[in-house]
């Protein structure tokens, strides 16, 4: 990845603009491009050079102020969300980046409409935000787990079978109009197998240092994967838009996962004409006069 245009050339066939006949089955989980497996240490120096390219963007996006970067990351689990995030942002100021979990509903969140823990977190101009899970859990683990739901506090009247489909349009239109402030929004979708998770949950078991990682909880969803999978099918079936495209990342080969993510956000950065603040003669005559009494001192 040398340059932008590589990477959205790189990145393409991941994303997603258009849900309509969109089908997770079409995307292969171990997909790693026209890269093969023996080529992770090309993959690795490509990342390097793109996450070069990554902080000088975001420098440009803080100092020019203007707009902001969301970045949503959904998965099942031990797909490598946190692995993804922590690597790919490795080289950027953290005084440009937020990052948020989120975990199941506290009561005070409860009390409010299920977007607003996240729009309270949204990222300020100039800076990039990161939501590891977000809103889109309202339509993934709250429709394969109805008792979830059920705690939600919702009047009866407003559970309805066209439930699913008004969450979808909240979420269309929420996307829409934070895209028209400045709200740069790209969403993804971390792409495990079956196989592979059930390799990374043994992986867990088996090495102590990971032990601390494995949940009993992660097991018992195991249970339910082909209702996530549906889900998470119809949620970006429903949701891919060109303002906010979802980009369906393979994830069984972690060294590809960082890359791709990495070149999504390079193209994504690359695309908003981003440069710093240009300085006035006035300003100019202050610095200068500031320089001269810097000397003097």
């Amino acid at each position: 990845m040398k340059d932008p245009k590589s990477a959205r050339r790189f990145v393409k066939p991941y994303r997603i603009v258009d849900g309509r006949g969109f089908r997770l089955t079409d995307h292969a989980p171990a997909d790693t491009g026209r890269l093969e497996s023996h080529q992770e240490k090309k993959a690795k120096e490509q990342l390097e050079n793109g996450l070069e390219l990554l902080a000088d963007y975001q420098r440009m996006l803080y100092a020019q102020d203007r707009w902001s970067l969301l970045l949503i990351f959904q998965a099942m689990d031990a797909a490598g969300k946190d692995g993804t995030i922590k690597h790919v942002m490795s080289g950027v100021d953290p005084h440009g980046v937020q990052v948020y979990s989120f975990k199941a509903p506290s009561d005070e969140e409860l009390d409010h409409d299920y977007l607003w823990r996240c729009a309270r977190n949204l990222p300020e101009r100039g800076r990039i935000g990161i939501f590891n899970r977000s809103y889109y859990e309202e339509v993934l683990i709250v429709r394969v787990h109805a008792e979830i739901l059920a705690r939600q506090k919702l009047p009866p009247s407003m559970i309805t079978g066209k439930l699913w489909e008004e969450r979808y349009e909240d979420i269309r239109n929420f996307e829409r109009y934070l895209s028209r402030q400045g709200v740069v929004i790209r969403k993804f979708f971390l792409h495990v197998s079956n196989a592979e998770q059930k390799r990374r949950f043994q992986a867990r078991l088996d090495e102590p240092e990971k032990n601390w990682k494995f949940s009993e909880r992660d097991v018992a969803e195991r249970r339910s994967w082909d209702d996530y999978q549906h889900a998470y099918e119809d949620a970006i079936r429903a949701t891919a838009t060109k303002h906010a495209p979802w980009y369906v990342i393979p994830a069984d080969h972690k060294w590809f996962t960082r890359l791709a993510v990495a070149a999504a956000i390079v193209d994504t950065l690359a695309s908003l004409e981003l440069h710093y603040p240009v300085i006035d003669a006035a300003r100019r005559k202050a610095l200068e006069a500031a320089r001269r009494e810097l000397l003097r001192s």
